[in-house]
Formats: structure tokens, C-alpha cells, sequence
């Protein structure tokens, strides 16, 4: 994804990672799009993930 999962694999070989978010088009560069019908969608997978731990 271009995220920070590759900057802390390099440091933590093996470890399992995973990279959520809403929807983006061009991501780190002069271009990025934002998808904003999807942060909502995101919001509330969010809020259940961390109400499970």
C-alpha cells in the first residue's frame, strides 16, 4: 500500500501487518484523491475493530 507497513517491516522482519483506510487514488504524491464516500464506511469498521480489543 505505500504506508507506513513497509517503513515498520523493514525494521521487524516477519512481523504480520495489515493496512486499513478509506479509499485513495495516488496516495503520497502531488495527486492524492481522497474517495470521501468511503471514510464514513471506514469510521464505523474502525469503531468495531477497537470495541473488540
Amino acid at each position: 500500500a505505500g504506508l507506513e507497513c513497509g517503513i515498520i517491516g523493514e525494521k521487524f522482519p516477519g512481523m504480520d501487518m495489515v493496512s486499513i483506510g478509506p479509499t485513495l487514488k495516488n496516495p503520497h504524491s502531488p495527486e492524492e484523491q481522497l474517495h470521501i464516500s468511503t471514510v464514513g464506511k471506514f469510521y464505523s469498521y474502525l469503531l468495531k475493530i477497537l470495541e473488540s480489543v
